[in-house]
C-alpha cells in the first residue's frame, strides 16, 4: 500500500484522517505545517501528499508549488475547512 503524507495544522483532522487510512491498510506521516510537509516529503518514501491549505507558517497553496517545483511528479491532493477573511474569501484570493 501507499505511504501518504498529511500536512494539517489541525491535529484532530490529522487523526482522523490517520485513522481512517490506516484502517484500509495505507502507511501514514503527518507534518503540521509546509515547512514540516516539505522536510518529510524530502526524506523519500511518500506516494502522496494531502495539504490543508489554509495552515499558518507556510500555507498549502505555497507548500504545493514548492512540492511541485522540487518533485514535478509529486500526487497531491488539497483540502480546506474555508477561509473567510472578512468579506472575501481566502481560496478566492489565492488562486
Amino acid at each position: 500500500m501507499a505511504h501518504i503524507l498529511i500536512i494539517d495544522d489541525e491535529v484532530q483532522i490529522r487523526e482522523v484522517l490517520r485513522t481512517v487510512l490506516e484502517r484500509v491498510g495505507y502507511s501514514v506521516s503527518e507534518a503540521e505545517n509546509g515547512i514540516q510537509g516539505l522536510e518529510v516529503y524530502g526524506k523519500g518514501g511518500i506516494d502522496l501528499v494531502v495539504t490543508d491549505i489554509i495552515m499558518p507558517q507556510k500555507g498549502g497553496i505555497d507548500t504545493i508549488m514548492d512540492l511541485r517545483r522540487d518533485f514535478p511528479a509529486v500526487k497531491i491532493i488539497a483540502i480546506s475547512g474555508g477561509g473567510m477573511c472578512g468579506e472575501v474569501s481566502y481560496l478566492d484570493m489565492a488562486i
